[in-house]
């Protein structure tokens, strides 16, 4: 799994996220091409 195409896409989303107050950090890429993301703000409880 690329890291760049990873962020590249979380940034696509992240306006949207922010538009309800809250936002998305990459957390890890596993070794088997699991993507781990921390929501947080108002998208923390989702």
């Amino acid at each position: 799994m690329d890291k760049e195409k990873v962020k590249e896409v979380l940034e696509k989303i992240r306006p949207q996220l922010q538009m309800d107050g809250g936002d998305v950090e990459l957390v890890e890429i596993t070794d088997d091409g699991i993507v781990k993301v921390r929501l947080m703000g108002h998208c923390a409880g989702c």
